[in-house]
């Protein structure tokens, strides 16, 4: 099935410059805290991934900036305003929201669902069938939700976070049943909305397909924010090894070598060797390799997102 290109229309809500601001968030039910200390701040055209393991808080935390509960403690602030406040349906019509648990009357037809959604948010239900042709559901917009898969349940979920084209996105693990092709049209579609200058918050534990997508990360362990950064920031906070594999001549290059400590080297076959040295040695590393007789071919593997979150999940400890 062809997907239908969709253009959307740049945010002008915002005139302020935080979209979202929190500070010293915390969140407490029946004596157990479930968020504790919790600062962001959030610019229009920014994305941010919120990662941590299942009970880490995510949830709680998006629940609270929808304005669908209140901190315990701290302040938050919305385009200015308490989300949970008087106006939190004025604030709520600039969210754009998708749950981890999409779920739509199931008698409705995929064309009725975004209608519905449309009159909530005083949007123009004219712009409904373009919003299915844009998620792939065209042909199914007059079908009845049961009957769609839970991939395309997936789908029509975000052609409703998308509706009115909103200044702040947060979608709760939203690639769960989307199949790759789709996977990709989806954040092309959300790649979309931050350059037209939209917020985005993404909570996903497909970290290799997340990372290229997000400007910042904050990682959450049991309530708390135990890293904020972009990658570079966070590869030098965890100082995680850089591994450089080298293909050629191996005898050679481990000659060259021998100036160098503490750099650790495993042969992975006959011709290719890959070195593990700390990030500061990298450059001495990839020079020396460089003069090296016999190497043909080499690669950089600096720390990505699956090896910094399991760092920080295992209480910091060493990478074994």
């Amino acid at each position: 099935m062809l997907l239908g290109k969709c253009s959307w229309g740049k945010v002008t809500a915002m005139t302020i410059e935080n979209v979202l601001s929190l500070k010293a968030i915390t969140k407490t039910y029946g004596g157990v805290r479930t968020l504790d200390g919790i600062d962001l701040e959030l610019q229009p055209g920014e994305t941010l991934g919120l990662i941590g393991h299942n009970g880490a808080g995510k949830t709680t935390l998006m629940k609270i900036i929808l304005g669908l509960i209140r901190p315990s403690s701290g302040q938050i602030n919305v385009f200015g305003q308490d989300p949970a406040g008087r106006n939190h349906g004025n604030v709520a019509r600039q969210f754009g929201f998708l749950p981890e648990a999409v779920s739509f009357s199931g008698a409705m037809t995929g064309l009725e669902v975004l209608k519905f959604y449309s009159r909530l948010k005083n949007i123009d239900v004219a712009q409904c069938p373009d919003r299915l042709a844009a998620v792939g559901l065209a042909d199914a917009a007059r079908q009845r939700v049961k009957t769609y898969s839970k991939g395309m349940r997936q789908r029509l979920g975000l052609a409703q976070a998308l509706l009115g084209e909103p200044a702040l996105l947060l979608l709760d693990e939203p690639t769960t049943g989307l199949d790759p092709d789709f996977t990709r049209t989806f954040y092309r579609l959300i790649d979309e909305r931050r350059a037209a200058g939209a917020a985005i918050i993404l909570s996903s534990h497909a970290l290799a397909e997340l990372e290229p997508h997000v400007d910042r990360l904050l990682v959450l362990q049991h309530g708390q924010c135990i890293a904020q950064g972009d990658m570079a920031e966070l590869r030098a906070q965890t100082g995680l090894p850089v591994r450089i594999r080298v293909s050629g001549g191996s005898g050679a290059v481990r000659e060259e070598l021998a100036a160098l400590t503490d750099v650790k080297s495993n042969r992975i076959n006959g011709r290719t060797v890959e070195f593990i040295c700390a990030p500061e040695q990298k450059m001495e590393l990839i020079e020396l390799l460089s003069r090296a007789q016999g190497v043909e071919d080499l690669q950089i593997e600096l720390p990505n997102l699956d090896r910094i979150y399991s760092h920080y999940n295992n209480n910091g400890g060493r990478e074994q």
